[in-house]
């Protein structure tokens, strides 16, 4: 999940590279794309605003993704200990447990 995060920013920031590229060929697209440097402020905050987002949303899968691995990591060790006890168990001879 954090990797499909990662890419969506990534191809956020490839996709306003490159729109930002174009506008920069074409003069006359350039002036109709932004009417105003503060709507260029405006768009610029707006995406800033979103790839903050996306930055936490992505530290918050990561997270999420350590938090489960250490719970999968101790549900491993206690089944390793249940089949250890469960093996000491059926190693035991049958007089024994009588």
């Amino acid at each position: 999940m954090r990797f499909t995060l990662l890419i969506v920013i990534v191809g956020f920031m490839t996709v306003s590279m490159a729109w930002a590229g174009g506008q920069m060929k074409s003069p006359s697209a350039a002036s109709t794309a932004v009417k105003s440097p503060a709507a260029a402020q405006r768009q610029l905050v707006s995406r800033q605003v979103e790839v903050k987002r996306l930055k936490q949303d992505l530290s918050r899968e990561e997270s999420d993704s350590r938090r489960a691995s250490e719970r999968l990591q101790q549900q491993d060790q206690a089944i390793a200990e249940l089949q250890r006890q469960l093996h000491e168990l059926q190693a035991r001879p049958a007089s024994d447990s009588r």
